[in-house]
């Protein structure tokens, strides 16, 4: 794959709220580090993720039902850390990093995945479900 070198594309710049904020979503979230390693070369189905396929894959550390796991996958989408894959026929049910989640899961790689705090739960509760819907 070659690179383009054009003095017209700028990196990616998130602001540190935007960035804080979707570090608490990812420690937050039911799923463990090695899920969003694995998504950094390739596209995860919803089906290895969600009951035992995401213990035995160590995605999860319990089961967790199809449902549940589409509404964390899709809160972590609208907080900007993945994306749903797209094929010819349409949206897929699999998932994939965007630009902010590989910057993000290449920091917590390096500095190590830590446990959300309570802080952390209550900051992520207030934005996930008291946030306004537009």
């Amino acid at each position: 794959m070659s690179v383009i070198d054009s003095p017209n594309l700028k990196p990616l710049v998130y602001t540190d709220k935007a960035l804080e904020r979707a570090e608490r979503s990812l420690i937050c979230s039911p799923f463990n580090l090695n899920l969003f390693v694995a998504m950094t070369s390739q596209s995860i189905q919803l089906g290895a993720i969600a009951m035992d396929k995401g213990i035995r894959q160590n995605y999860t550390n319990r089961p967790l039902s199809e449902l549940t796991c589409e509404n964390a996958l899709a809160w972590l989408i609208d907080v900007g850390v993945l994306r749903r894959e797209v094929d010819g026929q349409g949206i897929t049910d699999s998932f994939r990093l965007t630009p902010l989640g590989h910057q993000l899961i290449g920091k917590l790689q390096d500095h190590h995945w830590r446990s959300p705090s309570l802080s952390d739960r209550y900051n992520d509760f207030m934005t996930r479900w008291l946030r306004l819907p537009f």
